[in-house]
């Protein structure tokens, strides 16, 4: 390769390897049976030890490389010294060697924008529901997700020993995304995912609108984009303004990459500018593919009930 490659691949080069990092210290904070819980607005919105050193990892290790690029992490951190043992330096060469697509290769350090979830799914790590964990690192450029990592900490965790545990996928709008093997829901069976623990009538009544096979109730917005890519579900429903922006913007951009879209339960995309208020405020709904007739089938009690951003 000639030259430097273009910042947005050495952002997601770094991504990558930080994303794999806050995976290890997750996992490293459950094995030493300390979870440090403290409830940040109720029961069903924790923060645990875990979600503070991964983020303070993940912020720290890449405001040192790309210290002009804006970045948003979940958790609201005292400023403090981070210890080296939390910065991760390397980046992943297989990233770095990979052509940046044409429409991001001139783009600017200072016109990025990073959100970062440490932990999604932390209601489920403390209850040991290791396989709905993720950390997701989104990037966006516009106000729109246009690279993302996940890393699952816990990937393989019960297939006993011996097997390898962790790990990451990423992806780049109109270039590709890898880590994965991408699959569809077989026929024209509608699967339905949603929420495993912020239900009420309103998202129950738009589940059920979609006519669905089956439904799929699991937590963590990355794990529910993982099921749609990976084939275990069509339809990522969650009509609620539950969401916040550092929990879709890496999973976005990965589905985006693949072919899929994202929106709120309006059909409107959201956006991931520095300035925008965090809360996905008319729900989600993600699809890899029939993305309309999901839409089409919203009910119009429910659409009331959020309003779009």
């Amino acid at each position: 390769m000639s030259g430097s490659p273009a910042v947005v691949m050495r952002l997601v080069a770094s991504a990558y390897t930080v994303a794999e990092k806050a995976g290890a210290i997750v996992r490293k904070v459950l094995h030493t049976g300390e979870l440090g819980i403290v409830e940040k607005t109720g029961a069903n919105d924790l923060q645990t030890l875990a979600d503070r050193l991964a983020q303070q990892s993940i912020c720290a290790s890449l405001s040192r490389r790309f210290p002009k690029v804006t970045i948003i992490g979940e958790e609201d951190l005292p400023a403090e010294e981070i210890g080296e043992d939390l910065i991760e330096n390397s980046q992943s060469e297989e990233i770095l060697q990979m052509s940046c697509p044409a429409e991001y290769s001139e783009v600017k350090e200072e016109e990025l924008v990073v959100w970062v979830d440490p932990l999604d799914g932390t209601k489920e790590y403390t209850e040991g529901l290791l396989d709905n964990v993720t950390v997701l690192i989104g990037i966006a450029y516009q106000g729109k997700a246009i690279a993302g990592v996940i890393n699952q900490p816990f990937y393989n965790y019960q297939s006993g020993a011996g097997a390898q545990l962790g790990r990451t996928m990423w992806g780049v709008t109109t270039l590709g995304a890898f880590g994965f093997q991408l699959q569809e829901v077989a026929g024209d069976r509608r699967i339905v995912t949603t929420t495993r623990s912020h239900s009420n009538k309103v998202v129950i009544d738009c589940v059920d609108a979609m006519e669905p096979h089956e439904v799929v109730r699991v937590g963590g917005a990355g794990n529910k984009i993982i099921q749609l890519v990976e084939g275990r579900a069509s339809a990522y429903v969650f009509a609620s303004p539950g969401c916040k922006k550092w929990d879709t913007c890496a999973p976005e951009a990965i589905l985006t990459a693949v072919g899929g879209t994202l929106t709120d339960m309006h059909g409107k995309p959201y956006s991931y500018h520095a300035s925008v208020k965090h809360m996905n405020s008319a729900g989600v709904l993600a699809t890899l593919r029939n993305h309309e007739y999901y839409l089409s089938r919203v009910p119009q009690t429910v659409a009331q009930a959020l309003k779009s951003d």
